[in-house]
């Protein structure tokens, strides 16, 4: 840009003096004021403007990478999602279904055993001699039940009203 000190201004306006005259120079101080003034505002506007496309730019380019990085992700899980579903599917055609399945008689048998011998050890934890000789329950009792056994006896019937 242009030096302008101090002197240089000063020869400058003594010029402008001889030249214009003192009755008009203030009026050209004045223009040439405001001519200075809308060169900075449009210098400026222009300096704004185009750090405004710079950042738009910067926006822009950043969205893309964004777009990129987002659509690599969702083909990502779409294709894990397909792997898994299509594993699902099968591993549900390789397995027998309910229909398929028949129950054999050796099976039942087993499962008959198994039952009986399972309630039997229920039953027979401890045996009914020592459960009466004890005081111990020898059958199940509910709540409304022990709640009765367990009240005190009144006299007379009571009555509500």
């Amino acid at each position: 840009m242009i030096d302008l000190g101090l002197s240089k201004l000063a020869i400058i306006g003594v010029v402008a003096l001889i030249v214009i005259g003192p009755e008009k120079l203030p009026k050209v101080a004045r223009m040439a004021g405001s001519l200075y003034g809308r060169a900075q505002r449009y210098l400026n506007d222009v300096k704004s403007e185009v750090s405004r496309e710079i950042e738009l730019e910067e926006l822009r380019n950043l969205q893309k990478s964004v777009q990129e990085s987002a659509q690599s992700i969702k083909q990502d899980v779409e294709s894990s999602i397909a792997q898994n579903l299509a594993e699902v599917e099968n591993a549900w055609h390789d397995t027998p279904s309910a229909t398929q399945i028949t129950a054999h008689p050796d099976h039942l048998a087993r499962k008959a055993r198994e039952f009986r011998r399972k309630k039997l050890v229920r039953t027979s934890a401890i045996p009914a001699w020592y459960k009466q000789r004890n005081g111990g329950k020898l059958h199940v009792t509910s709540g409304a039940a022990r709640v009765a056994r367990f009240r005190p006896r009144s006299k007379s019937p009571s009555s509500f009203f």
